[in-house]
């Protein structure tokens, strides 16, 4: 039974569709049927750029070993961040990320049943349903015993694809790309947006240097963009990551592969602190987890990436970061109450974060 056309919505997912599915990817035996299927949808405006579902099958025959529930992933129907999704292209680096990258990266993502996008950026990703897991909370912010998982879980990621890009032509550099050239248009368009909705969390040092900021990004992602270059997650923030509450779950499962990049792995690291680790956590112990994560990319088989460098890259990493802030804040729907909770956060800790480490005066 062919798998497309793609279902659009979970409510277009049907029993023979999904069967299908679940026959291809052996998920369930070749004598079993699924003959209903439960749908929920998982956080309303939260997910930003795609539509999340929680499907429960039902199933007749032999249905040994098949999952009791999955998560599907479709284009998001608010039209508003649909756009911004194709503008990034979003969508179809996802898919490509979990059909050709997951199996080969140490970092642990969910079980993929399918992944699959057509012409039109109509996609269906299927994959494990992680709710035994416990879903990072950004408005809370990660504790210094989560902020150390995942470090420890981005050095993997990191160590996995280090000076091993070349062969990715399909994924977008942090410079001189389609996707960096976004960014600095993102920054510039959405400043007086992100201002209107979350003026009070801007600091007026920042907002007065609004101009050699802007300036300030292509040459910030030249840098982040020279050797060494590894695979990047690039939206490495809490609501993406969920952590194992047993000893048979895995420590984190990283997901939501929307923006993967080519650029230095130091920014994902710089995205967690300065946008997800609590303000204090970050302030107490940032240079130690600096250095957490340099041991452990040496652990992972990765030399001659020191401490002075990385915490110099970590500083323009920072103040890169606020591009990041500017184009999520300044252009999402932020009509959903969750998201704009989240946002004043990642807008507030960031902002800190550039006057903590003295990165105006990288401009």
């Amino acid at each position: 039974m062919a798998i497309r056309p793609l279902p659009t919505s979970a409510a277009e997912v049907g029993n023979e569709w999904l069967t299908a599915v679940l026959h291809e990817s052996g998920a369930l035996p070749s004598g079993g049927t699924v003959t209903g299927i439960e749908r929920a949808p998982i956080g309303l405006g939260v997910g930003m750029m795609s539509d999340l579902a929680r499907l429960v099958p039902t199933y007749g025959g032999d249905a040994a070993g098949a999952p009791t529930s999955l998560v599907g992933k479709f284009p998001a129907h608010n039209t508003t961040n649909r756009e911004v999704a194709e503008k990034y292209d979003i969508y179809r680096r996802e898919v490509r990320y979990y059909a050709e990258l997951d199996p080969i990266c140490s970092a642990h993502g969910p079980g993929i049943h399918l992944s699959v996008i057509d012409p039109d950026n109509t996609f269906v990703i299927l994959m494990e349903d992680l709710s035994d897991y416990m879903i990072g909370d950004q408005i809370l912010g990660a504790s210094l015993e989560q902020t150390e998982i995942c470090v420890d879980e981005l050095a993997k990621l990191h160590a996995s694809f280090w000076n091993k890009v070349s062969g990715l032509d399909w994924l977008p550099h942090i410079a001189g790309s389609d996707h960096a050239a976004n960014m600095r248009l993102g920054a510039e368009l959405g400043w007086d947006a992100m201002l209107e909705t979350f003026g009070e969390f801007v600091p007026e040092r920042i907002n007065a240097l609004r101009g050699p900021i802007q300036k300030a990004i292509g040459p910030l992602q030249d840098h982040l963009d020279a050797s060494p270059i590894t695979l990047i997650h690039g939206d490495f923030r809490m609501d993406n990551l969920f952590f194992g509450k047993t000893s048979d779950h895995h420590a984190l499962v990283i997901l939501d592969w929307q923006g993967p990049l080519c650029g230095r792995g130091i920014q994902d690291v710089a995205q967690l602190l300065g946008q997800s680790t609590q303000t204090e956590v970050r302030r107490s112990h940032q240079s130690d987890l600096i250095r957490r994560y340099v041991d452990a990319l040496d652990a992972n088989g990765i030399s001659g990436y020191g401490f002075d460098e990385a915490w110099e890259d970590y500083r323009r990493a920072m103040l890169y970061s606020w591009a990041y802030v500017v184009v999520v804040s300044g252009t999402l729907d932020a009509s959903n109450e969750r998201g704009v909770a989240w946002m004043s956060k990642m807008v507030a800790r960031n902002a800190t974060a550039i006057e903590d480490l003295n990165c105006l005066e990288l401009l």
